[in-house]
């Protein structure tokens, strides 16, 4: 699916007053995407306002350094949002991904879009803007801003960057392609700074993050011949480590370093309870079609669920069902 954009610059054109939305825990690419567009339509002449389900992660607070984002319930009350006449949901198409802002959307009476690239069905009675081959959502918006006509400026490429370059993993992913860097490129023509950004993500490491990082790498198991690598995280290790939940993103990718493993599961015990999947694949096994099977989605070779069960009942449902994807994609390995 791609994006119509006539009809998308004139659903812009025809709005005054824009909420921007994007998921609960939210990611780079959600809280980049919300930034760039929201500094796209302000040098249109826009109202915009950036209200999510859930507070910035304290991780990537360096991405919001006027502390734009807002939280309802906690910054914003639903009735101060009732003036808009677009309500623009960014990087999910699912009621789930939304939290406490899906009541606010339902309710409310204005224009309802989607600016999407996840495969996942979508369930919410919104317009739908997708691109399912796009990498990141942070794309997306740099490709809005040119159709709009805006110029790119610091205050839109930063984010955007960030946006780019974290759903990508730095550029390392199998979505990257000639475009990516060229939008990249365009980015840092804008007034984006990689060693800047790329410190802000990766070389701010707090001493619970560090500890935490060990005890998943300590419980690391290997099966299917070495394929497939899965650990945990429970929520007393929080305690034990002086980390924070929000220190636990991307640590999946610790299991997928290790040579000749093609499959990563992590599950990760939430302080409210159940726990939370983490899927990373190098393989032909889509992490989304196995998320799905748990009632969650995402991407072929990154996706998400969420199972409300405890870990004795968590772990060995969600590993079998990964053993039996990996022994009919490679018939004959030894669990």
């Amino acid at each position: 699916m791609n994006v119509d954009w006539p009809r998308f610059c004139a659903t812009i054109q025809q709005a005054s007053n824009i909420i921007l939305t994007s998921h609960i825990r939210p990611d780079c690419d959600a809280l980049g995407s919300e930034l760039g567009m929201a500094a796209v339509l302000r040098a249109l002449g826009k109202k915009v306002r950036i209200v999510n389900g859930q507070e910035t992660p304290e991780n990537l607070a360096f991405i919001d350094p006027d502390q734009q984002i807002l939280c309802i319930h906690k910054d914003i009350a639903p009735e101060e949002l009732t003036d808009a006449d677009l309500h623009m949901i960014l990087d999910t198409s699912a009621w789930v991904q939304l939290g406490p802002m899906a009541d606010v959307i339902r309710e409310s009476e204005c224009k309802k879009i989607i600016f999407d690239h996840h495969q996942d069905e979508d369930d919410i009675d919104a317009e739908l803007f997708k691109n399912t081959s796009a990498e990141a959502v942070g794309r997306m918006v740099v490709e809005a801003a040119e159709h709009l006509g805006v110029e790119l400026t610091a205050e839109i490429s930063i984010p955007l960057f960030a946006a780019l370059s974290t759903d990508t993993g730095w550029f390392r992913f199998p979505s990257v392609s000639d475009t990516t860097y060229e939008i990249a490129a365009k980015l840092v023509r804008g007034g984006a700074k990689p060693a800047d950004i790329y410190r802000d993500l990766y070389e701010r490491e707090t001493v619970g993050r560090v500890r935490l990082r060990g005890i998943v790498l300590s419980r690391i198991e290997l099966e299917v011949a070495g394929r497939l690598a899965h650990t945990y995280i429970l929520k007393e290790d929080y305690a034990e480590t002086g980390a924070e939940p929000t220190d636990t993103e991307d640590l999946i990718n610790l299991a997928l370093k290790i040579d000749g493993t093609t499959f990563a599961v992590i599950m990760i015990e939430q302080l409210t309870g159940g726990f939370k999947m983490s899927f990373r694949s190098r393989c032909s096994i889509a992490c989304n079609e196995v998320a799905a099977h748990f009632g969650g989605g995402g991407h072929k070779a990154a996706a998400g669920a969420f199972i409300d069960e405890t870990f004795e009942e968590v772990q060995p449902k969600v590993l079998q069902y990964v053993r039996e994807c990996l022994q009919s994609e490679y018939p004959g390995s030894a669990s």
